[in-house]
């Protein structure tokens, strides 16, 4: 993040008129670091940098972004849990570096329940299947017939582990398809050799794709939405093509340490909560695909509960593991 960035959040959190060098020092130094275990640009950062904008005003305190991607968002989650318990280090998660790494790391330097204090759910993203635009597959049917019968296909992820590759796998297995996982280091990058036909399939956060669908770039054949989606009413849901276990979405919140006081948790969800509540922000990330359905601490702690749940059902499902 750049100086000039750090320094924009800091002055949005003071008063007009108190943007004096020595309040902002005095800021800074309680400043709030929000860690994000992923790399700038994708979902994960955009939530985390447009609400810190205004979470910053709403707490009086500056709000800094700080990327540390690396290790299937264990490098990050590893520095919070590490942090101490003030509230003033928090962190990005969501279902990866929540849930179902508790399944797919035996080497796992913490629990991601006992670990970690929820504190807000924020958003989520919706999957789709994607073929290329010449394929043969027009419907979840089409493309289970052709991993059949001495079909052999391969399937694209944005990473081994992700979401995007536990939930092709656990089609891949349900379907009794014959299906070779190609993980790649990105969701664009999958998306790029789905276009070109390097692969048969791919199973993608909806905005990732949103754009090559409209362009007729590639085929959608379901999205993981409750109902239709309003501007592709074409695509049938997971539950409309016969494949409902699909419906997985990609959700992100805020966690921090193990043992974060209650009143801590609860201003900071209010402060984050409360940023979903603006005009801005709400186009913002409609624009980058989240629905916004924010939890506070109780609940939030309940979700992340059944999510570790079911990711563990889908983990030993599909046999996916990130360190042997």
């Amino acid at each position: 993040m750049s100086t000039t960035r750090r320094s924009a959040i800091a002055l949005a959190a003071l008063p007009l008129g108190l943007a004096a060098p020595s309040r902002v020092r005095a800021q800074s130094e309680r400043s709030i670091r929000l860690v994000v275990p992923a790399p700038p640009g994708g979902p994960t950062d955009i939530l985390a940098r447009v609400t810190a904008e205004r979470a910053a005003v709403a707490l009086g305190q500056a709000v800094v972004v700080d990327n540390r991607a690396g290790a299937g968002g264990v490098i990050g989650s590893e520095a919070t849990h590490r942090a101490a318990a003030d509230g003033l280090t928090i962190m990005v998660g969501h279902n990866q570096t929540h849930a179902s790494n508790q399944h797919m790391m035996a080497r796992l330097p913490f629990n991601v329940v006992d670990g970690f204090t929820p504190i807000a759910k924020l958003g989520t993203v919706h999957h789709a299947t994607v073929v290329p635009a010449a394929s043969r597959a027009r419907t979840m049917a089409d493309l289970q017939a052709m991993g059949r019968n001495g079909g052999r296909l391969n399937y694209a992820s944005s990473q081994a582990g992700s979401a995007s590759h536990v939930i092709a796998e656990t089609f891949v297995r349900r379907s009794s398809m014959d299906a070779t996982h190609v993980p790649f280091n990105g969701a664009a990058p999958a998306a790029t050799a789905t276009v070109a036909a390097q692969v048969d399939f791919y199973v993608s956060t909806f905005p990732t794709v949103a754009a090559l669908i409209r362009d007729g770039r590639l085929r959608a054949l379901s999205v993981g939405a409750p109902r239709r989606l309003a501007d592709f009413p074409e695509i049938p849901t997971t539950e409309e093509a016969g494949v409902g276990y699909m419906a997985v979405d990609a959700w992100f919140g805020l966690f921090g340490p193990a043992g974060l006081p209650a009143a801590t948790a609860e201003r900071l969800a209010a402060a984050f909560i409360g940023t979903l509540a603006d005009a801005e922000v709400q186009r913002r990330l409609a624009a980058a695909g989240f629905t916004l359905d924010p939890l506070s601490p109780a609940p939030f702690a309940a979700f992340q509960r059944a999510e570790v749940a079911r990711w563990a059902e889908m983990v030993q499902l599909t046999g996916v593991r990130l360190d042997g």
